[in-house]
């Protein structure tokens, strides 16, 4: 019989200084678009209404337990729809901030912001600064935001950031392993998620957290995003409470039954 595979130390349970579990949840906000049609609304205003659903999201996340929230809100595959829709999401980042950025900083939420900066307007990414400038030494809760984001286009940034580093010298390439990876990415430094939820009725990843996936669970609901809120949340966080984590390894179980 081959060996339990050995959980990989980045994705092991994890405790803060206190001993409590770190639990890192990631949303793909998705039903937008289908949520304003439903009701007769241009897809603006379902994007809109989206961003009401982030943060009651976001709020709710702190209450039941998640220390972390990562939402997927623009994907490097978005530029292709139209113009108009566009410019609506990239006017969401300036909406939330203006509205909710002073409240998240005196909760003690940091706020970071992933993805290709390429594209996007000098204005927008000034914003973004400011955001994680003003909210870098907060550690009550961390909220990142995927935007212009994609998790393959990361993967091939991060391979070209290694190789670039392998042609000045500075690396080797057996120096290269999952951990330096990981830290080549636009994630670097946060734990990978313990849970992603899909809600809108769609069962795929979408691109997103392609390389952190690895060991999370995955949860899809039928609910469009825009009426997301703390009851759906708290029913994800339960299914993710049943499962059984085992990282590949065989639990004591397991090789019981097994005889």
């Amino acid at each position: 019989m081959a060996a339990a595979e050995k959980p990989p130390s980045a994705d092991a349970p994890r405790v803060d200084q206190q001993g409590a579990p770190v639990l890192h949840v990631a949303i793909v906000m998705d039903g937008n678009g289908r949520w304003a049609k439903q009701r007769g609304l241009p897809r603006s205003l379902g994007h809109r209404a989206g961003v009401e659903a982030l943060k009651r999201t976001v709020s709710a996340a702190a209450k039941l337990g998640v220390n972390s929230l990562t939402v997927f809100g623009f994907s490097t595959e978005n530029w292709s729809r139209p113009a108009a829709e566009v410019a609506e999401l990239m006017a969401l980042p300036k909406r939330y901030f203006e509205t909710d950025l002073a409240r998240l900083h005196r909760e003690g939420v940091r706020v970071r912001v992933i993805g290709r900066r390429e594209g996007l307007s000098s204005e927008l990414l000034k914003l973004i600064d400011d955001a994680h400038a003003r909210t870098e030494n907060n550690d009550t809760f961390n909220l990142n935001i995927a935007f212009n984001y994609g998790g393959q286009a990361d993967i091939a940034d991060a391979a070209r950031r290694f190789a670039e580093d392998v042609a000045a010298g500075r690396r080797r390439p057996e120096d290269l392993d999952e951990t330096l990876f990981a830290g080549l990415l636009a994630t670097a430094g946060a734990p990978p998620p313990d849970l992603i939820v899909r809600p809108s009725g769609e069962q795929r990843l979408s691109n997103f957290l392609l390389w952190e996936a690895a060991y999370a669970e995955l949860v899809f609901q039928d609910v469009l995003w825009p009426d997301y809120g703390e009851e759906h949340l708290r029913a994800a966080l339960a299914e993710f409470a049943a499962r059984d984590r085992r990282y590949g390894a065989i639990v004591a179980d397991d090789v019981l039954a097994a005889g």
